[in-house]
């Protein structure tokens, strides 16, 4: 039996309720968590980042522990290209085909695909390599599970993306942001080739109302999520 799956047996997985239908997912990788978003209502589900390479059935005992199936995520998207957000897309694909739409950036869109290799794992062999369907600009409007706005973020890789999702106030920060015990603590600037651009795109965050941020390293912050996102 693969590791991930002995540790998953071992310890119980969690979610966490952001509101209805907005789940935030933690999946181990090796001692690590990462978070990506589960959204869900009656008519489909959305993925926001898949995790690292074969993580498809923690993602799926995960997801099915909140009471969705995999087969009823009709959306994936990904903040950006680094592996440990975009490593189960080509398992997800190869399960659920052409039912999946996956959406990103534009400028991240080839790293994505496998036509330039990963800017920050271009070491390593093999790399993971799917597919996107839409790519996405800054501003865009998505009409999935209550409404979705799109802000590009760049700086941590030049077509990272933030997303606001309307109805719950929640930002979905990516790897923008970090956060450690509730608390924003900022950009993570060993793992962020323009540290500079990415403080400027952190401006981008004062036009909504913040009720919740889930950073992908270091999950859920909430409170007064724009007085904490001035300060940095």
């Amino acid at each position: 039996m693969p590791s991930y799956l002995i540790a998953i047996l071992i310890r119980e997985l969690n979610n966490v309720e952001i509101a209805n239908g907005v789940h935030m997912l933690e999946l181990d990788f090796r001692g690590h968590i990462i978070n990506p978003t589960l959204l869900w209502d009656h008519e489909m589900a959305v993925l926001i980042d898949t995790g690292f390479p074969g993580q498809i059935e923690e993602l799926r005992m995960t997801m099915k522990k909140v009471g969705v199936s995999l087969d009823m995520v009709k959306v994936v998207i990904l903040t950006h290209q680094d592996i440990d957000h975009i490593g189960s897309l080509p398992e997800i694909l190869q399960e659920c085909g052409s039912n999946v739409q996956v959406y990103a950036h534009e400028l991240d869109k080839p790293y994505i695909q496998g036509e330039l290799p990963l800017l920050k794992d271009g070491h390593i062999k093999n790399p993971p390599k799917g597919r996107v369907d839409n790519t996405l600009i800054d501003g865009q409007e998505l009409a999935f599970c209550g409404g979705i706005r799109v802000i590009h973020t760049p700086g941590h890789t030049p077509g990272h993306i933030s997303l606001y999702l309307r109805r719950s106030k929640t930002l979905v920060a990516g790897d923008s942001m970090y956060s450690v015990n509730g608390k924003l603590e900022g950009i993570h600037e060993p793992t962020t080739p323009d540290v500079e651009e990415a403080r400027l795109s952190l401006q981008k965050y004062q036009d909504d109302n913040i009720e919740s941020v889930i950073c992908y390293h270091g999950g859920l912050s909430k409170g007064r999520m724009n007085d904490q996102i001035r300060a940095l």
